[in-house]
């Protein structure tokens, strides 16, 4: 009976280190996507600020020039329902950073905001009054400054992205996307 025990236990040794192993393995993997998935929430974060920053500052604008640039009402129109369509793009998205659609619906919405802000800014600075005016001036600055702090922001969200992207994909860890319903992470 004791060299039955004995020979079970030799058989099933190195099955049990094995399986010791492997939970080992997964256990590492899962915390390594769960770091860099939080890289991604973390760089979200300097991204989301600013837009935020941005909203108001457009906001501002728009309510300084809006009496100003008569005969652009299309333009000034335009640029307030692109901003709205980014604040919607922003609350539909959430945290589901790690949803491709909800990422490149709010790229699109950044985009098109983009574009008629850049009309919105060039038809301001046509105008030498509203220029040196302290309450088109400002808004105007902050967004020429914020330019470059947005771009370097979305540069490191898409970088974590990657970096996430890359590890999950890596054979054997992409083994571990239906176990634990990781998917790849969107790019703003």
């Amino acid at each position: 009976m004791a060299d039955d025990a004995a020979s079970l236990w030799r058989n099933l040794w190195p099955w049990l280190a094995m399986l010791a192993l492997l939970g080992f393995w997964m256990l590492g993997a899962y915390n390594r996507l769960v770091a860099l998935r939080a890289a991604i929430l973390s760089a979200w974060g300097g991204v989301d600020q600013l837009l935020k920053t941005r909203s108001q500052v457009v906001l501002a604008l728009l309510a300084a020039v809006t009496d100003r640039l008569q005969g652009e009402e299309a333009a000034l129109a335009a640029a307030d329902q692109a901003q709205a369509a980014l604040q919607q793009a922003l609350d539909g998205l959430g945290q589901r950073l790690a949803d491709p659609a909800a990422v490149a619906a709010l790229a699109e919405a950044d985009g098109v905001l983009a574009g008629r802000l850049a009309r919105l800014v060039a038809l301001a600075e046509q105008q030498p009054g509203l220029r040196t005016d302290s309450s088109v001036g400002a808004p105007l600055q902050a967004l020429h400054a914020m330019a470059p702090q947005l771009h370097f922001a979305r540069q490191q969200f898409n970088d974590a992205g990657q970096h996430y992207d890359l590890a999950l994909a890596q054979f054997p860890t992409r083994l571990l996307r239906p176990v634990f319903g990781f998917n790849p992470a969107g790019r703003f």
